[in-house]
């Protein structure tokens, strides 16, 4: 069963998930560029919970949905 709850619940935390590594450390998952997410398809994403968070964000970028996480940013 579909939990819109919980959904939001992990939007709003992939909106508030920042890279801890690399040429874009700290920047928001969102904020990264799109040759940057291809790159990572290419060459295969990193394991675990941050690699399954860049598929997504690259997915969201992929189909022109950006602007449906940057209110859930909370600065």
């Amino acid at each position: 069963m579909f939990d819109s709850a919980n959904a939001r619940e992990q939007l709003v935390e992939l909106a508030n998930t920042r890279i801890h590594f690399g040429k874009y450390q700290g920047r928001y998952l969102i904020e990264l560029p799109e040759p940057y997410l291809v790159w990572f398809k290419q060459k295969g994403f990193p394991p675990g919970k941050l690699g399954e968070q860049l598929q997504q964000i690259l997915e969201i970028k992929m189909n022109g949905l950006e602007q449906l996480i940057y209110p859930l940013i909370k600065r």
